[in-house]
């Protein structure tokens, strides 16, 4: 959100740096509305991120004076952070602070085993941009139209531990726009990253929804699964390999009205009677994390059916998108944004989980249902724009 310049300063003893409590919100807004004119934050932001956000506040203070902080996101059950603001009162300003804070803020994003430390910064901030490509920091993406004022933002990041190569696959990044379609907006961005040709939007997204829904699910509008996904990229020119962990009707341990549970095995088994008239290639086996490394190495891309109990507590099934591993952690995108949360798409995109927490969110339900949907392009194909 919030980046300061330079933020360098010149001082008459050794910084202190702490984390932030309540009594300090004070001075924070001190701060916040003298370094910035405008996208500042409230007293209730401050206290939100004190008593239940997943955030580190670190103040930094010169002669016991507060004199600047750090304002670190974490999202549980990944490996990455997000330096929402960072700011240094400006007549501190001139010798070395702000680039002290950061790396203190990297240093307790490393507490929280996090790979990177992403960060945006206003596009005509040459100092600040200056300052963060010194330190090791790289640009990753430009969002338009970011801030207040209309102005764009430019996307940074920096790997703070396992300095591993990532083999990384290039997928656009498609944020979900209801509640129970995040599996075709999963399907959506995979398409995206394979034909570029793809229409992401929202009638494409909906569309592939009423094509793909079980049309019942754990509660309100019915989400997708994987033979309804599998059926829409199949035809849509795509070669397609369905994993699941057993051929029993899926979901319906989640639904208690017997009614609704009729239903969603009566669609699954039009699904299977369909997928019986194409080439989707099915396997009866949980997908392995070496079969999930192979298909990305081949430039396949797999969606994920999640728990997101262990990202929000929530026991719900979702679908994400792999894009990318290395030796330590599996990547994905994750096309819901909780914005409630403080979230924004770059918290979303090429998120880093290390490799046993993805196998452990892997599954879902009380009969730990694994499924997988991996597509990859068929040459042979018209390519129709879609």
């Amino acid at each position: 959100m919030n980046q300061d310049t330079t933020i360098e300063t010149k001082t008459r003893s050794r910084p202190v740096f702490r984390s932030a409590i309540k009594k300090d919100i004070t001075q924070l807004l001190v701060i916040e509305n003298r370094c910035f004119a405008r996208d500042t934050l409230s007293a209730r932001s401050f206290h939100w991120m004190l008593e239940k956000g997943h955030a580190d506040i670190i103040l930094i203070e010169v002669d016991h004076n507060i004199v600047g902080y750090s304002l670190l996101l974490y999202r549980r059950g990944t490996s990455l952070a997000r330096l929402y603001s960072i700011a240094i009162l400006p007549e501190c300003q001139g010798s070395g602070l702000g680039t002290a804070l950061l790396k203190h803020a990297e240093q307790a994003a490393q507490k929280h085993d996090c790979v990177y430390l992403r960060l945006e910064v206003r596009s005509d901030n040459t100092t600040a941009i200056a300052c963060y490509k010194r330190l090791g920091y790289r640009q990753f993406d430009t969002k338009q139209d970011y801030y207040e004022d209309h102005s764009a933002a430019l996307c940074f990041e920096k790997r703070i531990i396992y300095p591993h190569p990532v083999s990384r696959l290039k997928v656009p990044f498609y944020r979900q726009t209801t509640e129970f379609s995040c599996g075709p907006a999963s399907l959506l961005m995979a398409m995206a990253g394979l034909k570029q040709e793809i229409s992401l939007s929202q009638a494409h997204e909906l569309q592939l929804w009423r094509e793909s829904t079980t049309i019942f699910m754990t509660a309100g509008h019915g989400g997708c699964g994987p033979h309804g996904l599998a059926l829409a990229a199949y035809r849509r020119g795509f070669d397609v390999d369905m994993y699941l962990s057993h051929k029993e009707a899926l979901f319906v341990d989640s639904v208690r009205n017997p009614e609704k549970r009729d239903i969603i095995s009566l669609v699954q088994r039009d699904f299977m009677r369909q997928l019986e008239q194409t080439q989707v290639r099915k396997h009866y086996h949980s997908i392995t994390m070496p079969e999930l490394v192979a298909h990305l190495d081949e430039g396949r891309i797999p969606l994920i059916l999640i728990s997101t109990y262990r990202i929000n507590r929530n026991k719900a099934p979702h679908w994400v998108l792999l894009t990318a591993h290395d030796p330590h952690f599996i990547y994905m995108h994750d096309p819901d944004v909780d914005t409630k949360q403080y979230a924004n798409d770059t918290d979303n995109f090429y998120v880093p989980i290390s490799k046993p927490e993805f196998v452990a969110m892997a599954k879902f339900g009380r009969t730990q249902l694994r499924a997988a949907v991996v597509i990859s392009r068929r040459e042979s194909f018209d390519n129709q724009k879609l």
